[in-house]
């Protein structure tokens, strides 16, 4: 299903219903996916979003995508409807491990998922007559397109996009802790809406999921922008892929610290405590500023020291966060987010 950017008077509204023993299953990925991403990278390339926040990704995108991976992957991924097999809930656990499942789906799938797309009344290539009757040949042929383009344009970010997926499943887990599952469904607004047992999620067709204890898995998704999208299809594990927030600064590249901050606590560590925000975990840390996990770890250390930073382990992995002297400190600089 395609983004859908923004509630507008009139819109249509995929529903969610819950039970009490769905509100028990909500989980979030704890990785972005390939498949998604991959599809979503697509799409940026017809609808590119913010500038900020995805212009440098997609200028370099346009360079690297090859002409012949796109003419398979854009009359695909269009406006209204992406086929669901595109992204089967396997790419979770890797893209080869997606590619051998989208190689798997089954003829009666890729009827039912093509189908749906000529009914966009799009022009309909041959080869995707082919690919709709089942041709292990024009399967492979996809199968390698979505595998060269992933490499091209989503793997050089894929650091970036795990750093992001990280912070939010930080932050959504402290609002799980603290408020529950419903809690973190209602954190979702404006972009979904909480009213129980119902989750509304605005779509460009009107549609019903009844979850009946099978949960829903959430999935933070890096290169998605608006509305979360959903599998059409109903009887397939449910899945609800959302936007994170971006860092414009994690787009724009670091940021010019202010000469006497870096003076004080050095430029790495500067790095460091500008990228904590609202927290990050070491892992984090390591991948946003650019340095080993060990490295991280002992410019933290130096920092908890100084009372810039608290450090709380959440799991197996420690979580960091400002202190009001950080933040002061920080405050006391002039912001510029780009260079």
């Amino acid at each position: 299903m395609r983004e859908w950017l923004g509630r507008r008077r009139g819109a249509d509204v995929f529903r969610i219903y819950f039970t009490p023993e769905d509100i028990g299953r909500v989980r979030i990925a704890g990785s972005p996916d390939p498949l998604w991403e991959t599809v979503f990278s697509v799409f940026r390339l017809r609808r590119p979003g913010p500038a900020p926040v995805f212009g440098r990704w997609r200028r370099h995108a346009l360079r690297a995508s090859r002409p012949a991976d796109l003419e398979l992957l854009l009359p695909l991924v269009q406006g209204g409807y992406y086929p669901d097999f595109l992204t089967p809930v396997e790419g979770l656990k890797g893209l080869p491990t997606g590619l051998e499942a989208l190689l798997s789906t089954p003829v009666s799938r890729l009827r039912t998922d093509m189908g749906r797309l000529a009914r966009l009344g799009r022009p309909t290539p041959a080869w995707m007559r082919s690919l709709a009757e089942g041709d292990r040949a024009t399967l492979e042929r996809l199968a390698a397109a979505i595998r060269s383009h992933h490499d091209a344009v989503v793997a050089p970010i894929w650091p970036e996009a795990m750093a992001a997926v990280e912070a939010d499943r930080a932050r959504r887990g402290r609002v799980l802790l603290e408020q529950g599952a419903e809690g973190l469904l209602r954190g979702f607004r404006p972009a979904m809406r909480w009213l129980p047992p119902v989750l509304e999620v605005d779509a460009p067709f009107e549609q019903e999921l009844r979850l009946e204890g099978r949960g829903l898995l959430l999935v933070p998704a890096y290169l998605s922008w608006g509305s979360p999208d959903l599998l059409r299809d109903t009887t397939l594990p449910p899945v609800l892929v959302y936007p994170v927030e971006h860092d414009l600064t994690l787009q724009s590249g670091p940021r010019a610290a202010d000469a006497r901050l870096t003076a004080l606590i050095g430029q790495t560590r500067t790095s460091v405590l500008e990228s904590i925000g609202d927290g990050r975990t070491t892992s984090e840390l390591a991948r946003r500023v650019g340095v080993s996990v060990a490295s991280a770890s002992q410019h933290a250390a130096v920092l908890r020291e100084a009372r810039l930073i608290h450090s709380t382990r959440a799991g197996r992995a420690v979580l960091h966060t400002l202190t009001p002297l950080g933040s002061a400190l920080l405050g006391a600089r002039a912001e510029d987010p780009f260079r």
